[in-house]
């Protein structure tokens, strides 16, 4: 009984704990039989046979992050840029992986800086500035292609950042400035279009109605007094004659005296005038063909 027991210990420790193997969910191993690819087994526990099938090689087939970047890459004119760029991967076959690469991950690497530089020089450097969704497009069609033989597949790529030489920036930025002030002139010019189109066709209103014109001129002047603080308001004489202010300043008078008598004025009877000396003629003055005239308003 003690014999038999000893060969289960020794069958246990010399068979099945050289064949016994454990592989985690995210795990591959690939299985060799005396040197030859025979499958990808995981995960979770399996067997071998001993001495006679290894797992040499454990792939991850999560998905991977490798980072990257492309110095001094010269666009189709002929401006170097340097680019950063991230690309996303996963082992599809880890069979192909380790039997068709020997390092799977460097060629990853290196085929997508060849890509990068690749699309980068047949692209100007405005398309490499404004269409980076279609330049990470190209570049993961490109390299998925290239790494489909090798079990990996690109699952896509993105460009991070992009530095130009400094001196170009500032170039750049003035054309940028240039840009602006261009719409801001572009934009005043046509608002002064529309406020011309605006009051010719305001003009043509008060054309056919002169009483919206003249009631426009009595509240433009009455806007005027009454934000200027001043008594003394100067106008053309055309305006005088189209708006009839000889009349409104009689009647301006007329309304001062009557306040003038109901505040108790002294009476009617008065000393008559002292007679003032002759005036001399002014002399005769050269017709104004736009004369001006001052209407002096009373105070409040």
């Amino acid at each position: 009984m003690i014999a038999v027991l000893i060969v289960l210990v020794v069958l246990v420790v010399l068979v099945i704990l050289p064949s016994l193997r454990i592989c985690n969910e995210w795990e591959r191993k690939v299985v060799l039989r005396l040197g030859r690819f025979t499958g990808v087994r995981g995960p979770g526990v399996f067997l071998l046979v001993p001495y006679i099938e290894t797992t040499p090689f454990t792939i991850d087939v999560r998905t991977l992050t490798s980072n990257f970047t492309a110095e001094q890459t010269l666009t189709r004119d002929n401006v170097p840029v340097n680019v950063d760029t991230i690309v996303f991967w996963k082992v599809i076959d880890a069979g192909l992986a380790v039997t068709q690469v020997s390092n799977y991950t460097t060629a990853v690497l290196g085929t997508a800086q060849t890509a990068l530089r690749d699309i980068i020089g047949r692209s100007d450097l405005s398309t490499v500035l404004s269409d980076r969704q279609g330049l990470d497009q190209a570049m993961t069609v490109s390299m998925d292609a290239q790494t489909e033989p090798w079990g990996v597949k690109v699952l896509s790529v993105q460009m991070r950042d992009i530095k130009i030489p400094d001196i170009l920036q500032e170039a750049m930025s003035r054309v940028a400035q240039a840009e602006r002030e261009r719409q801001a002139r572009i934009i005043l010019g046509e608002s002064e279009v529309n406020v011309a189109q605006r009051f010719a066709d305001a003009g043509k209103v008060y054309e056919q109605n002169p009483m919206a014109l003249h009631l426009r001129g009595m509240n433009m002047l009455y806007e005027v007094m009454k934000t200027g603080g001043s008594a003394t308001v100067i106008v053309p004489s055309t305006a005088v004659e189209s708006m009839n202010f000889g009349g409104i300043s009689g009647m301006t008078a007329m309304a001062r005296e009557a306040v003038i008598s109901s505040n108790g004025a002294p009476s009617t009877t008065t000393p008559a005038p002292t007679p003032t000396p002759a005036a001399p003629v002014p002399p005769v003055m050269p017709e104004i063909s736009n004369p001006t005239v001052r209407l002096t308003l009373p105070p409040q």
